[in-house]
């Protein structure tokens, strides 16, 4: 039986008639052209237009690269094409009206993971689809925050050795190619299922002497493997692209670390809420993951902010609630109660 195509996924998505339905399917349809033409700037590399010159800083204060420009006029364009009302990008300081008749407002980051584009690195595009709520007091950042259980779909593409999309319209979550031969995306895995347990975990092990108590205590029992609490070897990957990251947790399971630290402007973490965070809790969710931000569940926290930072912990559920209970009840987990452990909670 020969796999389902995008466009059939889309079309069971539809259903009866319903205007924010087919808004979202009009607007999927919209970002996989826009991705494509990313797609076909990225393989050009170094001899494209458009790559990994520098800019200057966002509104947030991160360096821009030229195709982070790029990309952001790429799928802003998309949108006015699409039944889109507001369009927030990581790259803008506020969001862009379109449409104000129109059901969404879309937040993207146009192009994740940018400091990898000189370096031949898988890097992508994430975007959540919310509900256009409109503002009593006229502020086009009021339909951006509301807590991402409001999402009405989210994904990302991966622009790697193949162009994935990986989409949840809340109903699991569901990864699509681009097909060359076809000219279209293909349906490659369906719904999903990330295993609860894991013995793979991603962080950035430069900020160790960063970290607070609870993470320098869960990643020192990982890495004491076998011998040590945990009682298994764990392997460490970080490609320092989320949504390679992600990926690969959807693939094979695992855990991913970003959590705040100590230095300054670290401490409520990096990664934004509405344009990274919330989608891609949304996915992981979707595939029986959970994600938090060491504590809370992310898809509950109401942004006070556009481009609000956030900690982040997600994939394999019982790791996630594992390293909540570091943060929260560190003598409560099994093999470090008194009667179990072999060292004491805190070292000297």
């Amino acid at each position: 039986m020969p796999a389902a195509t995008l466009d059939a996924f889309l079309n069971s998505y539809l259903g009866p008639p319903d205007e924010l339905r087919s808004a979202v399917v009009a607007t999927i349809r919209q970002l996989t052209q826009a991705a494509t033409k990313i797609r076909n700037t990225i393989n050009q590399g170094v001899l494209g237009t458009a790559f990994a010159g520098t800019r200057g800083a966002n509104a947030d204060g991160d360096i821009q690269k030229d195709l982070d420009i790029f990309a952001d006029d790429i799928f802003l364009d998309a949108m006015r094409h699409a039944p889109v009302a507001l369009y927030a990008s990581e790259e803008l300081e506020q969001p862009v009206l379109l449409d104000s008749k129109a059901p969404l407002a879309i937040a993207i980051d146009p192009l994740d993971g940018s400091s990898n584009i000189d370096t031949n690195v898988s890097i992508g595009t994430i975007f959540s689809l919310l509900p256009a709520t409109g503002a009593p007091d006229g502020n086009p950042a009021a339909s951006f925050l509301q807590a991402g259980v409001n999402q009405l779909g989210a994904g990302f593409f991966i622009y790697g050795p193949q162009l994935a999309l990986v989409l949840s319209l809340g109903s699991g979550t569901h990864v699509f190619v681009l097909s060359t031969r076809l000219g279209t995306f293909v349906q490659a895995y369906e719904s999903r299922i990330i295993p609860q347990r894991t013995q793979e975990f991603a962080i950035n092990a430069a900020n160790y002497r960063h970290w607070d108590e609870a993470v320098r205590l869960y990643i020192d029992d990982c890495l004491e493997g076998i011998e040590g609490p945990r009682e298994k070897d764990f392997n460490m990957r970080w490609i320092a692209s989320l949504v390679a990251d992600c990926y690969r947790i959807l693939m094979r399971g695992g855990v991913f670390l970003y959590p705040g630290d100590k230095r300054k402007g670290y401490r409520q973490g990096r990664l934004r809420l509405v344009y990274e965070a919330n989608p891609i809790a949304y996915l992981i969710e979707q595939a029986a993951g959970a994600a938090t931000d060491t504590i809370t569940r992310i898809l509950e926290i109401e942004p006070e902010s556009l481009h609000q930072r956030v900690p982040v912990v997600f994939g394999s559920a019982r790791e996630v609630a594992r390293i909540t209970r570091y943060h929260t009840e560190p003598s409560a987990i099994g093999e470090r109660a008194p009667l179990f452990s072999r060292r004491g909670l805190f070292r000297a």
